[in-house]
């Protein structure tokens, strides 16, 4: 497929590090969009594209590529907006974290003969616990030893879906197929559940009795586990991709709850032994995901086939690093 040229709508941190990443790769101009202009104009004079354009329909209409790396709640209105300047055969790109939703979308707006990808960008290990958000934290190596999930929900041309793997590879990733259902429940566990828990401390203790001397002593784990309400999705975009991912969503939190319950339960035992071997547990098998993140080396925590499909508490508790609790058996 022949790249003349590659517009990214949305020139945030994932935008523009896009942007940084695919200087040099090909003849092709890199163009951006922004809703807030001047972002754009930072983003050119970055280095992040070679044209930044204030009109929306001018940075589309002749667009080989288009990326959409923006919130979710502002890419059902975009589709709606660009929708009629599409050139024919145009590859459509996502990096929404609800597959699903912009699945629908695509499917009541994108004119016949253009073709829709759904990313998912996994960032550099380097970068994982950087708090720095925005076009300042743009970096032409954000998705080095990462991987790009590729959706595709419907037929795409192979050229089409070629140069997916290959948007992958210029990026300095690597790339796996997946599909919507899969996707939306792997995001709802690792990139919502996580923002939610740090909604539901600072509901659980802001305002809450004792919250006024309280505040004075919240430190460090505070913040950091608080920390996802400001350095990941806005307040809407989460809401949406809440919303838009229910049923995992749903699954998920009964699970959560579940796993609690079970704390609950040995904290009413009185025995700080059954406390300390669960955080054990957790911080050993967070550390062991680090080093694995770190390498890129998955296929050494993969499940045996042999243990078979756990159910959703079990999952979310493996995916978090807790194990079962052993019950004692019946005489």
């Amino acid at each position: 497929m022949l790249v003349k040229q590659i517009t990214i709508l949305g020139l945030g941190q994932i935008g523009a590090s896009i942007g940084l990443a695919l200087a040099g790769k090909g003849q092709f101009v890199r163009v951006g969009h922004d809703s807030e202009p001047g972002q754009a104009r930072r983003a050119e004079k970055m280095g992040a594209v070679d044209k930044a354009s204030g009109n929306l329909y001018r940075a589309v209409e002749k667009a080989d590529v288009i990326v959409l790396a923006m919130p979710l709640d502002q890419v059902r209105v975009t589709l709606a907006l660009i929708a009629r300047d599409l050139k024919p055969g145009v590859v459509i790109m996502d990096t929404a974290p609800v597959k699903a939703a912009v699945e629908e979308w695509i499917r009541q707006v994108l004119p016949q003969g253009c073709s829709y990808i759904g990313l998912t960008p996994v960032v550099n290990p380097l970068y994982l616990l950087e708090r720095q958000r925005g076009i300042d934290a743009a970096r032409p190596d954000l998705f080095h030893k990462g991987v790009f999930a590729i959706v595709t929900p419907f037929y795409v041309p192979p050229d089409a879906l070629n140069l997916a793997t290959e948007f992958a590879s210029w990026l300095g990733a690597e790339h796996m197929f997946t599909d919507v259902v899969e996707i939306d429940g792997l995001m709802a566990a690792v990139h919502i559940l996580p923002q939610l828990l740090s909604a539901a401390l600072l509901q659980a203790t802001i305002g809450e009795p004792g919250w006024k001397e309280g505040r004075k002593l919240a430190g460090r784990s505070y913040a950091q586990v608080a920390e996802p309400m400001i350095s990941a999705d806005d307040p809407t975009a989460l809401a949406y991709a809440t919303v838009f991912n229910a049923e995992n969503i749903h699954r998920l939190l009964g699970a959560m709850i579940t796993i609690l319950e079970d704390w609950r339960d040995d904290l009413a035992e009185g025995d700080h032994t059954l406390l300390e071997e669960r955080f054990t547990r957790l911080r050993d098998d967070y550390l062991h995901w680090l080093q694995d993140r770190g390498a890129a080396n998955w296929a050494a925590r993969e499940l045996s086939p042999s243990q078979g499909m756990p159910s959703s508490t079990e999952w979310l508790g493996r995916l978090i690093g807790i194990r079962p609790r052993k019950r004692n058996k019946p005489d």
